[in-house]
């Protein structure tokens, strides 16, 4: 009896300190409000090292459920700086006031696939840009374009320069050889497709050599470049595997998250800015004649005396002066309206752009138009729903490579300024006879345009299944269409003088349709649980996404006059190329955090996709990554400083390319009959995804309360299984066919600081500097070593071998080199690498009181290109520093002569230049006008920016940063006389009521 008194003595004690325990718990409450004291909307409020949290309403209040008698509140806010308050049940009230971020720590970073976190506990180097760093200097001709310099470890190429973008962007060097290589872009959980389509124009051109319309020398724009840059909250841009690997087999070339604004509860504001501006060319090259003064005499000496006949009789003119010498105009009109209450919120966003080329006849014109709405149904129900509709023009001309000599550059480059190109009374144009084309004819009368009608829209339900005082389960189901049509159109008239003689394709009309259509559905279930100093995260989900891409092009020659349809015509073909993909995945993960102090993160993704050789092998992805926040143990005395070491692992893929896995057929005759023969390319039925790990380690260091930041990272990205095409006996029918057979490697480093030297209150200056630096490796090559990309190797080529860079340039040396040249005797020589020693940006931003100034300098150190526009120029004997003698060791042979005779010899290295750069990007001055100077009815803001105003390279032609592969984001450093690249001006008013 005694025994089961005391085990009932002690039951009851157990009970009675169970429920005095249970009971220890308190309601904490407050306002949350900014420095002039209006409320903070949507702040979230969290107990530190705890899943328990809440988010102020309209009015700014907050309410929370505490267990316990005391606890440690974070508050923390989009572009405001954290606040870390005390809070205990004898003095439950905290009213906090936030001020504006100082420092990228207070950042919120998308980082998982329905889940955010704090910057301060991210154990991965991910780069944030918000709307102000996007948009907020100067007016941003594509998204992609404005990401130039802005963040480390990217590398950024425009196609041309061109109206209307094209862009390619490569993250953390080179990961892949034939596969696209360009990051997955997902705006509002949407995955938006961004292909280079062609135009169609190689059978004019005939740049691929064979007549083929399918070609990425024909200049076409990418199809990110359709997302209006005024419509972005923030992007986040996972770099890596070790971020990037929850995405799976899309991720191998990085994800960029990019979230769009929504409304705030509160007054409806209204914004309407308009943007007027000038766009002139970086820099005109002239041409021989004009650049030394030629005298008549000169001209006859050195092209010939029915030369100097034609410059005496009809003067000389300066062609590309006549091209590009012109101010473009720029117009953007933006119109904002955003609101809501506590209940919904929304946001109207639209944009007029148009933009003129230097080039007569091209230009871009754009109006895009979003509605975003948020509604909260009752505490454990709410809709987010994302829409954008785009309709643009480009109006692109036609530049780059052209084996018919019919492109605008590629004719310049052989016109000599003393031929009379000026059409007659009757507005017929005059042949350009040994030439070409006549470059003024073909500007006017061609027609090479891209239309769009795109629609982006998605939905996100987020259910509370589960609420309680130290755990919570969220379903989250989301679902996303991007769609949109594309039609091409080109008309190169019977009336131009290159399609007047019998013999020639006497005319030419291209119409090409682009239907795509992407859907994603993903389901993911969020529970958040907190125990004891710990706190897990675990997520887990399922995810579908269908891509569908049909291209058709028909192209007709031999037109009947004036007549532009292509069925009215003497000749009509056509050109389809289908990609229909389906992929299914699934993620779990799970993220640890003790008290803020160390947080842990593992995840596992799984991946299968109709593009593989096996359409139903799953294959997995695993992640897993540790940060710790020296600073928030005990033992950290150093007050005012913070020190984060983080860890990283990560594996992500890239599928295998749509046609990769079939045996491809050609149509043909066989006698009178239509049939089908085989191509050479034999389908692999064992392709299999190229994958890649990555290893990330680093630091985050903060000094005087986060005024100074400083971060660094160390990588190491292995690529393996890649995909490569191998020759296989003939015996089978066959030549080639795709294998998993390479693996390569990237190391690099980054390194950021952040710091605010001054804030007085009136006088703010803030600074970043980036670094970044990549170095690529083959490290297995199953294959014999090849080269592509380029024309030949006596023009410059990529060459893909074992040991060595995966962007060197290599090309022929001559004899008496070789020996020094070509120590392995296979025929070529290094002349370069289009790789850069590294990057390093400078940004600038200092207010005094309502006067802003900011600006951005970009500094590309080394890195190769092959200039080919030269090589033409040289061959035609007009190149604009052909006199000089500044190459020739003996300082004897003028420029011109001494690069021809090099290659002549046998010599690519002439064409092999630095391509490196200081660009002034992006420069703004505003000025900022309150509300109380007119009666609190509007706040005005005015300003001048510019884009490239400043531009030091040695690169010997107009721009190093262009690329005539177009998306190629291997070989997308050789230069085939591009458009002009520009610089801009822009004056801007914005009204905000």
């Amino acid at each position: 009896m005694k025994h089961l008194l005391t085990k009932l003595g002690l039951t009851v004690l157990s009970v009675m300190l169970f429920a005095s325990a249970a009971m220890a718990q308190f309601t904490a409450s407050g306002t949350v409000s900014d420095a002039n004291g209006e409320p903070l909307i949507g702040v979230f409020v969290t107990v530190k090292g705890t899943a328990l949290g809440s988010v102020t309403d309209i009015d700014g209040t907050y309410r929370l459920e505490i267990p316990g008698n005391s606890a440690t509140l974070e508050f923390s806010y989009i572009g405001y700086a954290n606040v870390t308050k005390e809070i205990s049940s004898s003095s439950p009230t905290l009213n906090v006031t936030l001020s504006e971020a100082a420092t990228e720590l207070d950042e919120i970073v998308v980082t998982g696939l329905a889940t955010t976190v704090k910057r301060s506990n991210l154990a991965n180097s991910v780069a944030n840009i918000n709307a102000e760093e996007l948009t907020g200097i100067t007016v941003q001709p594509t998204m992609d374009g404005a990401l130039y310099g802005k963040f480390k470890g990217a590398d950024i190429r425009a196609n041309s320069g061109a109206p209307g973008g094209g862009m390619s962007v490569k993250l953390r060097g080179v990961t892949s050889i034939f596969g696209n290589q360009q990051p997955l872009y997902i705006v509002d959980g949407v995955f938006v497709d961004n292909s280079t389509v062609t135009l169609g124009t190689n059978i004019v051109t005939a740049a691929a050599g064979g007549g083929n319309t399918s070609t990425n020398q024909d200049d076409a724009s990418n199809r990110i470049a359709d997302i209006d840059p005024e419509d972005i909250e923030s992007i986040d841009i996972l770099k890596g595997a070790s971020a990037a690997a929850i995405y799976g087999s899309r991720a191998a070339g990085g994800v960029v998250i990019i979230t769009t604004k929504k409304g705030k509860a509160g007054k409806t504001r209204v914004s309407l800015a308009q943007s007027v501006g000038g766009a002139t060319p970086i820099q005109l090259l002239g041409n021989r004649v004009k650049n030394y003064n030629y005298t008549n005499d000169q001209i006859r000496n050195t092209f010939g005396d029915a030369a100097a006949d034609a410059a005496a009789a009809n003067g000389l003119t300066d062609y590309e002066a006549e091209l590009y010498d012109r101010t473009a105009g720029l117009y953007t009109t933006r119109l904002n309206v955003s609101g809501g209450n506590d209940k919904t919120n929304f946001f109207i966003g639209g944009t007029y752009k148009n933009e003129d080329g230097l080039v007569v006849n091209t230009g871009y014109e754009k109006l895009s138009g979003r509605v975003n709405v948020g509604h909260k149904f009752n505490d454990w129900l709410s809709l987010d729903v994302t829409t954008n509709y785009i309709n643009s023009q480009a109006d692109r001309g036609l530049f780059n490579n052209g084996n018919t000599n019919t492109t605008v550059g590629y004719a310049l480059a052989f016109t000599t300024p003393w031929t009379d190109l000026f059409p007659d009374a009757d507005g017929v144009y005059p042949a350009n006879n040994g030439v070409g084309s006549n470059v003024l004819e073909t500007v006017n009368l061609i027609t090479n345009r891209e239309n769009v009608n795109r629609f982006i829209g998605g939905a996100t339900l987020n259910v509370q299944l589960l609420q309680r005082e130290n755990q919570s389960l969220r379903l989250v189901l989301r679902g996303g269409v991007d769609q949109y049509t594309l039609r091409t159109t080109g008309l190169f008239p019977q009336a131009l003088s290159f399609y007047r003689n019998p013999g020639t394709l006497g005319g030419v009309s291209i119409s090409g349709t682009t239907v795509n259509s992407n859907a994603n559905y993903n389901a993911f279930l969020v529970h958040s649980y907190y125990t004891g100093g710990l706190s897990f995260r675990t997520q887990a989900g399922i995810t579908q996404e269908n891509f569908d891409q049909n291209t058709v092009i028909a192209t007709a020659t031999g037109l009947n006059g004036s007549q532009s349809n292509v069925d009215q015509a003497a000749n009509a073909a056509l050109f389809q190329n289908r990609q229909p993909q389906q992929d299914k995945g699934f993620f779990v993960q799970e993220e640890v955090n003790f008290e803020d102090k160390v947080i842990v993160t593992v995840g596992l993704r799984g991946d299968k996709s109709s593009n593989n050789g096996d359409a139903n092998k799953l294959y997995y992805y695993p992640k897993a990554n540790a940060a710790i926040n020296l600073h928030e143990f005990d033992f950290w005395t150093l007050e005012g400083t913070s020190l984060k070491p983080r860890i990283a692992y990560g594996e992500a893929g890239r599928f295998a390319n749509f046609p990769d896995r079939f045996n491809a057929m050609n149509a043909t005759l066989i006698g009178q009959n239509s049939g089908l023969q085989t191509s050479t390319l034999r389908g692999n039925p064992n392709v299999g995804p190229e994958r890649q790990t990555e290893l990330e380690a680093g630091f985050d260091l903060g000094l005087l309360n986060n005024k100074v930041t400083f971060d660094f990272t160390y990588y190491v990205k292995s690529i393996d299984d890649l995909l490569l095409r191998a020759q296989i006996p003939t015996s089978q029918g066959y030549t080639r066919q795709v294998v998993n057979a390479g693996a390569l490697s990237n190391r690099g480093i980054e390194i950021g600081l952040n710091a605010q030297p001054v804030n007085t209150g009136d006088f703010v200056w803030n600074t970043t500097v980036n670094f970044w630096k990549n170095t690529s490796e083959v490290t297995r090559l199953d294959v014999p070593a090849f080269n592509l990309g380029g024309f030949a190797a006596s023009l410059g080529q990529y060459r893909i071998e074992e040991g060595k860079s995966a962007t060197q340039i290599v090309g022929t040396v001559k004899a008496s080199d070789a020996a020094t040249l070509d120590p392995d005797g296979d025929g070529f020589a290094v002349y370069g690498n289009a790789e850069a020693d590294f990057n390093m940006s400078f940004v600038n931003g200092v207010s005094f009181k309502g006067l802003e100034l900011n600006f951005l300098l970009h500094w590309k150190q080394g890195g190769d290109g092959v200039n080919l526009s030269t090589l033409l120029y040289d061959l035609a004997g007009l190149t604009w520093d052909y006199d000089d003698l500044t190459l020739d060791p003996n300082g004897q042979i003028p420029n011109g002569d001494y690069r021809t005779s090099e290659w002549f010899a046998g010599n690519a290295g002439p064409w092999i230049e630095d391509a490196g750069y200081l660009r002034l990007r992006e420069v703004g001055l505003f000025y900022n006008i309150p509300k109380s100077v007119f009666n609190d009815q509007a706040a005005i803001r005015l300003g001048l920016s510019g884009r490239n105003l400043i531009n030091i390279f040695s690169y010997n032609s107009y721009d190093p940063e262009v690329s005539n592969f177009g998306g190629n984001v291997l070989a997308n450093a050789i230069e085939v006389t591009p458009y002009p690249s520009m610089k801009r001006l822009n004056f801007h008013i914005r009204a905000t009521f």
